[in-house]
């Protein structure tokens, strides 16, 4: 089939595009690998937002919450709320393989089959692709790098790696579950970003005993019932049954340098027109996360969601 547009990734950016496009009058495809929202998805279930309802909507329509702040749940509803209000025309589940071709001319080619188009925009996104320890025994099946919730390892030993938001926040609740946690991080303290009523909170934890804190510290090996640390005392070898990698992700650029869109050897970031946002490959544009390269903490949902009114003017002025 031919679209006027093929929009790869449907997360809240992805979606802003389609609503912006659709509202052009520009007939567009939504292609995803997971499901609406699959990044969000991905977060701990109970996990609530550190912003406000009204910088997380896209389309005109108002996000109401509970409390001040929204949650996963409320986040999810939502989406797909307004993915139904605009009936917009979404593939799940379906990966894309290659694009070829050129501006006016491109074919997606997916899972399920080739797809046309005169304009391609590319919204994948960052989640997918977490850090890496790359120490020996990352690969066994007790290493995990998505955080949902902390039931599954009550009385049980688990390390936490990192030390910014997603690791303090795990390290709390698994340790308010009856885990035995242990936190490890290669600074000397909790990140500075950490939120005002986190921080306080993991610190004392560390501070009581009741969560163990290993700083200036790197994880060596993990092995099947213990893991091995290069602490300021030495090598240590602590009891382990679970180990939680909260170091970050990091975008998916390997197919950015499949489409043939150049990036910058320093930053990993994309050359784009400011006022456009298309990429060095004429056609194709770039939304949200990707845009910043390796500095994801430059664009979040809040302001790559207006990537999509940018694009879509910038599309439908030359479709016409």
């Amino acid at each position: 089939m031919s679209y006027d547009v093929i929009v790869i990734g449907a997360g809240p950016t992805g979606l802003a595009c389609g609503i912006e496009l659709k509202k052009r009058g520009v007939d567009t495809l939504i292609i995803d690998k997971g499901c609406v929202v699959n990044s969000l998805y991905n977060y701990p279930t109970h996990m609530t937002f550190f912003t406000t309802p009204e910088l997380l909507e896209i389309g005109d329509i108002p996000m109401t919450s509970l409390n001040e702040k929204p949650t996963r749940t409320e986040a999810l509803k939502y989406y797909r709320r307004v993915a139904e209000h605009y009936k917009l025309n979404i593939h799940q589940y379906e990966h894309v393989e290659s694009i070829e071709g050129d501006d006016g001319h491109f074919t997606v080619h997916t899972s399920n089959g080739p797809f046309t188009a005169k304009k391609i925009i590319i919204s994948t996104g960052y989640y997918d692709v977490p850090n890496m320890l790359n120490v020996p025994g990352e690969e066994l099946p007790k290493v995990i790098h998505y955080y949902k919730e902390p039931h599954p390892y009550y009385d049980h030993d688990v390390l936490v790696v990192g030390a910014k938001n997603s690791a303090a926040i795990a390290a709390l609740e698994l340790y308010w579950t009856g885990a035995r946690v242990t936190l490890v991080h290669r600074g000397p303290e909790i990140h500075r970003h950490v939120k005002y009523w986190i921080k306080p909170n993991i610190e004392n934890r560390i501070k009581n005993g009741e969560i163990k804190g290993w700083f200036n510290t790197k994880v060596v090996e993990i092995r099947p019932k213990s893991v091995l640390l290069d602490t300021p005392e030495g090598m240590v070898e602590i009891a382990n049954d679970f180990v939680m990698a909260m170091i970050g992700y990091s975008p998916d650029m390997t197919f950015l340098n499949a489409t043939g869109i150049m990036l910058d050897p320093a930053t990993q970031k994309p050359r784009t027109n400011p006022d456009t946002l298309e990429s060095d490959r004429q056609g194709i544009y770039l939304a949200g996360v990707i845009v910043a390269g390796m500095h994801t903490n430059e664009i979040f949902i809040e302001n790559g969601r207006f990537h999509g009114r940018q694009i879509a003017e910038a599309i439908a002025k030359q479709l016409q």
